[in-house]
């Protein structure tokens, strides 16, 4: 907030007359007081607890899936990319978007390997790289940020927001190692449930990348054919 500014004033020369008693000194405390007051009750509230519960219900999901869309804002690009389609999600290291526009991209973590499969944008190639045995979560677009939140990140309360399917707290996170692929994120913990339905992903390479889940089924089973991939005939694999 601005605060009023006392330039333009013409100071008052202080008389005798003006040196009597008055009751300021037994106004200062009770304004200190309401200050103070106010100050306490505008603090944010705890993030952890609201993490605490989102890590505890991800640890209790078998399964998950749900439909996404995701908007990718590139400033060096122009105009952000928006693509939609399915994800799906078998703890503890299979992890799948198959996606409806564009059709035909799909991303994969068999266990093993992480596939990126985009022929939208690299026609003719699939990415492949081997996923870690221990140290990480693995490629899990959920996991990253409730597994283990206060070894891994600093927190902070941002505010509540109501989506569609009820109100939700929104909590900032920042990494405490710097060998992550991305600065910052945030992410929507509903408060009917505790399951993540939104987060903001801020990329060291300048990108914001949002993604919103719809429809989520949980410990419902997944299609085992989601968690697999075959290179199509005539796609190159690049190991990275």
């Amino acid at each position: 907030m601005r605060s009023l500014s006392s330039r333009g004033r013409t100071a008052t020369p202080v008389s005798a007359h003006d040196q009597r008693p008055t009751n300021s000194a037994f106004r200062t405390p009770h304004s200190a007081l309401v200050a103070v007051a106010l100050l306490a009750g505008s603090q944010a509230p705890d993030p952890w607890p609201v993490l605490d519960r989102a890590s505890q219900t991800y640890q209790s999901i078998s399964t998950l899936s749900a439909d996404f869309v995701q908007i990718v804002e590139n400033p060096l690009v122009g105009a952000p990319d928006t693509t939609r389609g399915k994800l799906y999600q078998m703890r503890p290291s299979r992890f799948a978007m198959r996606f409806a526009v564009p059709k035909g991209d799909r991303i994969v973590a068999d266990g093993r390997y992480l596939w990126l499969y985009t022929p939208s944008t690299t026609p003719g190639q699939v990415i492949r790289a081997r996923i870690p045995d221990v140290g990480t979560t693995g490629p899990n677009l959920i996991g990253q940020f409730v597994e283990h939140p206060h070894e891994r990140y600093r927190a902070s309360y941002r505010r509540a927001d109501s989506l569609p399917e009820g109100m939700a707290d929104v909590v900032a996170l920042v990494p405490k190692r710097g060998d992550q692929p991305y600065s910052a994120a945030v992410i929507w913990v509903g408060r009917s449930d505790g399951l993540v339905r939104r987060l903001e992903i801020t990329e060291t390479s300048g990108q914001l990348r949002t993604v919103m889940l719809s429809r989520l089924k949980v410990n419902a089973g997944a299609p085992g054919r989601e968690f697999t991939f075959s290179p199509p005939s005539g796609v190159q694999v690049v190991d990275q």
